[in-house]
């Protein structure tokens, strides 16, 4: 590690709403090394007067130096005029993460939902779902349904989150948010680590990360992470077990050219995947015991994902830099589960199986680096990009909604398949204008070719030829630490319905307005940020006026109109040389402007996702006697959330989760320089509440416990 004097830095907590109060006097880090006190070895991101770099593992810090998420260019979050968030190596080691579910519930503005079952999860942000994730800012399509694997925490360094529209990076998706994985990385400085780790219901891992150099001169680095996870569950009978190998190379093939190649292998299993606890006929609760189980055991859901990746940056002698990188994954999955339902008005099961064949192709070149005009120095971006997604799904019968509540397993055959091609390709210019001192613009749009050809029937083919995504941001630096920010930009999602004229409808829009103000202090090492949002989802499919002359079964037309307005704020990073802290509030409001039920106009467009949240996380090492010693915590409150349940009898029930608060509290001691030990205990005060509520009382959208009190130990070794 690096050992850096903090300098003469002040903390100025402007942001009104972040709540950090440094007594009634501002805080300095004083120059006077007679009153300064020792630092914490921090490496290249602590509070110094170093900025920080971009690999956060070993750092200690709960934020980062530059990222490129956004928009391909290296930004520090100050210079991004969109809401970002990063989950450090340290914070994903703090909270004992080990899945993107772990992410998405500690991530601010994020939420996560499992209505359709543990196993079936979706994310959302700014009231949509989100439908892409990135690794290493590769874009990779995502379903709760059809590619529901979790990436396994082991492998990432951190994790970047864009919210809002992020089309300029992923093409098409939700104006919900991008999550980013950035892979750990080869060093050249031999180290392993072994870790260790048990907690409640039998939850047993075990981790090993090795790398180093693979030659005397250092030109050749290698990495290899092997993890695996055995668990049981607080629902009775409830077993998982989540396998991974991970192995990376990186080359210096010259003195500006890097090349990186690697190989991983994800495989999941659980038991237990595919709805929650039913709810009454009359809608309510039924308020069964958390360790309820209501499923089969002859359910399972397997899941296997092999990926090739790799990159070539080469580094021109002016400045620039070219980037070619690409990426190949295989999903093979089994899906065998059921549900509790009532289709035939008495209790019983919907069974299903399903063996889900999914490949996809990532690939992308570009071009970065300065550019003189007018006697300043701006940077420039120009690349292109190509998607493939090839799914394919075999059915089995019987897909039976009337199964018996004890029934054996069926006996499943089977009896048809679906596979669908979707192609994308694009290309995009990015620039950054360097106006003057204190003002920047960032300009950015995109092209897009989208092809979606359903091989099973014709019918269902549709195409996007040329769409434009647009980028525009505008970032003023206040002072040294604060800076204002306004920025727009979109994001398309290909529908199929048709019109009238029998015309595949124009592409869904999403549109991201935003402005801001950010916070840097102490060179970066601690962010801040306070955002006001609205998101407009326009050409959304409504039923046509009049079906007279409709070529196809339904009509539609491309005017329906769902707007999300609310705020962000955040703070991430070092109040002191050893406080970290992440956390946010967010408040969201999406609402149905104009829909094709009329009856919606105006309402609340996703009811069982909570309007307000509030997440922190913190984390403090002492000094002195207690050097070895660290605590932390974190708290988790969430707003409301209903649905209103139709009955019978034509009148509704508003089935409602109360907002709810979640503690968490850690300690760690580091023994020596080899060992760590760390204890951590979630939900401490063992609340009761529902992380997803039921829908319906016919069909699998179902109540959800969250997770009573648990406890768990680790313990990591490292030479």
């Amino acid at each position: 590690m690096f050992v850096q004097q903090p300098v003469g830095t002040r903390f100025s907590p402007s942001l009104l709403a972040l709540a950090i109060c440094l007594s009634g006097t501002q805080t300095t880090l004083a120059a006077d090394t007679e009153k300064a006190p020792a630092p914490l070895e921090l490496g290249a991101t602590e509070i110094s007067g170093e900025q920080l770099g971009e690999t956060t593992e070993g750092t200690q810090s709960y934020t980062t130096g530059p990222m490129a998420t956004a928009t391909k260019l290296p930004l520090t979050m100050r210079e991004t005029p969109q809401a970002v968030t990063v989950i450090t190596r340290q914070r994903m080691d703090d909270q004992a993460m080990t899945s993107v579910n772990d992410v998405v519930k500690n991530t601010p503005g994020l939420f996560l939902s499992q209505a359709e079952g543990p196993g079936r999860q979706t994310y959302s942000s700014r009231g949509f779902d989100i439908d892409n994730m990135m690794f290493d800012g590769l874009p990779s399509a995502y379903s709760g349904y059809a590619n529901s694997v979790q990436p396994n925490l082991a492998m990432f360094d951190r994790v970047e989150v864009i919210r809002g529209a992020t089309g300029l990076v992923t093409g098409a998706g939700n104006p919900s948010a991008a999550i980013n994985f950035v892979r750990k990385r080869p060093t050249a400085t031999p180290q392993v680590s072994i870790t260790g780790a048990a907690g409640s219901w039998d939850d047993y891992r075990m981790e090993l990360d090795a790398s180093s150099a693979l030659n005397d001169s250092g030109t050749l680095r290698g990495r290899v992470v092997g993890s695996y996870r055995d668990a049981n569950s607080f629902r009775d009978n409830e077993t998982s077990d989540h396998g991974l190998f991970y192995a990376i190379s990186e080359a210096d093939l010259s003195e500006d050219t890097t090349a990186t190649l690697g190989f991983s292998r994800q495989e999941d299993q659980t038991n237990f995947f595919w709805g929650g606890l039913p709810i009454g006929t009359d809608g309510h609760h039924l308020n069964l015991p958390r360790s309820t189980n209501p499923g089969s055991d002859w359910e399972n859901k397997e899941l296997a994902i092999n990926t090739v990746f790799g990159d070539v940056e080469h580094r021109f002698d002016n400045g620039w830099k070219l980037n070619v990188s690409g990426s190949a994954s295989q999903l093979d999955g089994v899906f065998t589960g059921s549900y509790q339902s009532r289709y035939q008005t008495e209790l019983a099961r919907t069974a299903y199986q399903s063996h889900q064949d999914n490949k996809q192709y990532a690939f992308d070149t570009f071009a970065s680096g300065p550019v003189e005009a007018f006697g300043r120095t701006h940077e420039v971006v120009v690349g292109t990009s190509k998607r493939i997604y090839d799914a394919t799904s075999k059915e089995y019968s019987p897909y039976d909604t009337n199964y018996p509540l004890n029934g054996a397993k069926p006996d499943f055959q089977r009896n048809g398949k679906t596979h669908s091609l979707t192609t994308q390709d694009g290309v995009y210019l990015t620039t950054r204008l360097n106006l003057a001192d204190p003002l920047k613009v960032i300009l950015g749009a995109r092209l897009d070719w989208y092809d979606y050809d359903d091989r099973q029937s014709q019918d269902g083919d549709y195409k996007v030829t040329r769409n434009l995504t647009r980028y525009a941001g505008v970032i003023y630096d206040l002072d040294e630490h604060h800076s204002v920010y306004a920025s727009y930009t979109d994001i398309f999602t290909p529908q199929s319905e048709k019109d009238l004229s029998g015309k595949v409808l124009e592409p869904i829009v999403g549109e991201n307005y935003e402005v801001g103000i950010k916070g840097e202090y102490f060179n970066g090492a601690l962010n801040a940020s306070l955002a006001v949002f609205q998101v407009d989802q326009k050409n959304r499919a409504t039923t046509a006026a009049t079906q007279a002359g409709c070529p196809v079964l339904t009509c539609y037309g491309a005017a329906g109109l769902v707007r999300s307005q609310g705020i962000d704020l955040e703070l991430q990073g070092a109040l002191t040389e050893n406080w970290q802290v992440g956390g946010g509030f967010t408040y969201t409001r999406a609402h149905f402007i104009k829909d094709s039920n009329p009856a919606n106009d105006n309402q609340r467009f996703d009811t069982d996702t909570p309007e307000r949240l509030f997440k922190l996380t913190t984390s403090y090492r002492f000094q002195g006697p207690l050097e070895k010693l660290r605590i932390g915590g974190n708290v988790y409150w969430q707003s409301r959330m209903y649905n209103d349940i139709a009955l019978t009898n034509g009148s509704y029930y508003r089935l409602e989760q109360g907002s709810y608060a979640v503690a968490d509290l850690m300690a760690g001691y580091q023994v020596n320089k080899h060992l760590d030990l760390q204890v951590n205990a979630n939900n401490i005060f063992d609340r009761t509440y529902y992380s997803a509520i039921g829908a319906s009382p016919t069909w699998g959208s179902t109540d959800t416990y969250g997770n009573p009190r648990s406890f768990g130990v680790t313990a990591k070794y490292s030479f």
